[in-house]
């Protein structure tokens, strides 16, 4: 989408490099461009250990670069994902070794995953922070070590891919997949449609 349709109902600026969170928007017909930002998420990771105020102290970093980058000229979407279990934050894995242990605390146990989704059109500012839980099974080892070599597990959350490798795992789920994925496109779609508060 170029910025040449500023003019079409609905368009927003994904200020967000996450082909999934752009698949999201594509999937709920919602018009945007894609203008990423990024932050220094490891100096706020040693402000905040807790889960929710850390993905929400994230999401408002990257929606003061993307005012301070882009502007508002269209309506600026941000969002951040964290995955928690225990109580504890699983970040981004740096390297394949992190990949696994991270997966591994996530085999067969509980984990959250807090999106904190940011909308901003110059009158509005609606910050919106959802949690959606899974219950996992135990991880096949043989399968675990596939998705490690498969690299997909790169810049995800927890390594997490509950689209992908960790779908079949999945024993209980509470909470929109949407949220899981990155960005809560129906409660965007509410904002873009005038129904939020």
């Amino acid at each position: 989408m170029s910025e040449a349709s500023v003019g079409r109902r609905g368009l927003v600026r994904l200020a967000s490099a996450s082909p999934t969170r752009a698949q999201l928007l594509e999937e709920a017909g919602i018009a945007y461009v894609q203008s990423p930002v990024d932050v220094n998420e490891e100096a706020l990771l040693e402000r905040f250990s807790d889960p929710k105020e850390f993905v929400c102290a994230v999401a408002r970093e990257k929606m003061a670069a993307a005012k301070e980058r882009y502007g508002l000229s269209i309506p600026l979407v941000v969002a951040d994902t964290v995955v928690s279990a225990d109580g504890k934050i699983l970040g981004k894995a740096k390297d394949l070794q992190e990949a696994r242990e991270l997966l591994k605390i996530q085999s067969g146990n509980r984990v959250d995953i807090h999106t904190c989704m940011i909308y901003d059109d110059g009158e509005r500012r609606i910050e919106d922070l959802d949690t959606t839980s899974y219950l996992f099974a135990p991880f096949d080892p043989e399968a675990l070590e596939a998705y490690l070599a498969s690299g997909q597990w790169q810049g995800k959350a927890g390594a997490c891919m509950v689209e992908g490798f960790c779908k079949e795992y999945i024993r209980q789920v509470v909470g929109r997949e949407s949220t899981a994925r990155g960005l809560q496109v129906e409660r965007l779609k509410e904002i873009l449609d005038g129904k939020a508060l």
